[in-house]
């Protein structure tokens, strides 16, 4: 049975010029980079980051990605990034959301699916591993 108050994450990104491309809108690839900020914040949420994740025994390879653009970011707009946790039991599912802090548009969304591997035999693993359940106060 799911949890249902799983931990979520927000952090609020200024658009840099670099992250622009020929166009003058954030090129679709940087998006990437914000959803890895936010997930980056909300694994520290429940202190199981990358270093505790490698520590508890487990390396945890992003495996599938999905992003849908609906709108565009553009020069020092300031951007809402939220991140989820959508599924935990088999594998880790984060949902994303980001959007314009002044107007509240939506500009992207998309979620990440990340499997544990173990560390020590390179074998992944068919259900999560207690650690992450224990993290999650499950």
């Amino acid at each position: 049975m799911m949890k249902t108050n799983l931990p979520s994450a927000e952090i609020l990104i200024d658009v840099p010029f670099f992250d622009l491309d020929p166009m003058n809108i954030v090129w679709h690839g940087n998006y990437l980079k914000y959803f890895e900020l936010v997930r980056c914040e909300l694994l520290d949420q429940f202190e199981y980051g990358y270093l505790k994740m490698q520590e508890s025994g487990y390396l945890w390879p992003i495996i599938d990605l999905r992003v849908k653009y609906t709108n565009s970011a553009e020069f020092e707009q300031k951007l809402l990034c939220k991140a989820s946790i959508l599924e935990y039991e088999n594998r880790l599912k984060i949902g994303y959301e980001i959007s314009c802090v002044q107007s509240g548009k939506r500009l992207t969304k998309g979620y990440t699916i990340q499997v544990a591997v173990c560390l020590e035999t390179n074998d992944l693993q068919l259900v999560s591993p207690p650690i992450l359940l224990k993290k999650l106060g499950i």
